[in-house]
């Protein structure tokens, strides 16, 4: 398994290493001690999965007090995941990082607590497993709009399909003081 690296603090694309053979394919999509070489002390307690039809945005969303690692993955079809940097103290605070994740490419990408997420579906469906550091609670979650003017992140589709919740999301300026409980998060 190979951990590169982002363009933001602390946010890794993962490579599994892929055995194929005439019979399909085998990988590991986690084991524990890598992940903790690689930098990511923390333990998984819930994991998700989505199946979204094509043209699909969901994000960007984040939990305030009970703030999420995720380890983000596809099973079937592809995605444009996003990271957004929302640690106040972070270099990257108000950045955004993007990779297409696929069924086929097998990536992985971890988003760190203190980082909103989202992603859009680029295939006629998708299938998104991830695995979260806390458990979800639904008083708990925060959002930003997926066309946030300062953000400014590049959706490679330009009419998403949302959901009501999303349509009303407020924008990133608008979240400032909410951010200060990340602060000091990695």
């Amino acid at each position: 398994m190979r951990f590169s690296p982002t363009r933001l603090e602390s946010v890794l694309l993962i490579e599994p290493t892929v055995h194929r053979d005439g019979r399909g394919f085998f990988l590991e999509t986690y084991k524990g001690k890598d992940f903790l070489e690689a930098g990511i002390p923390l333990s998984f307690v819930q994991d998700n999965h989505t199946k979204s039809k094509g043209g699909t945005l969901r994000g960007l969303h984040a939990q305030l007090r009970k703030a999420q690692g995720k380890l983000v993955r596809v099973t079937q079809g592809e995605i444009f995941d996003v990271a957004v940097d929302a640690r106040p103290d972070s270099p990257t605070f108000g950045k955004w990082e993007g990779h297409k994740l696929s069924g086929d490419n097998f990536l992985q990408l971890y988003i760190p607590r203190g980082f909103l997420h989202g992603f859009c579906v680029l295939s006629p469906t998708a299938e998104v497993e991830y695995r979260c550091t806390d458990y979800y609670d639904a008083k708990d979650e925060i959002g930003v709009a997926w066309n946030d003017p300062y953000l400014k992140i590049q959706w490679p589709i330009p009419n998403p399909l949302l959901s009501e919740k999303d349509k009303g999301l407020r924008t990133f300026a608008e979240m400032g003081k909410d951010f200060e409980s990340y602060r000091g998060l990695k």
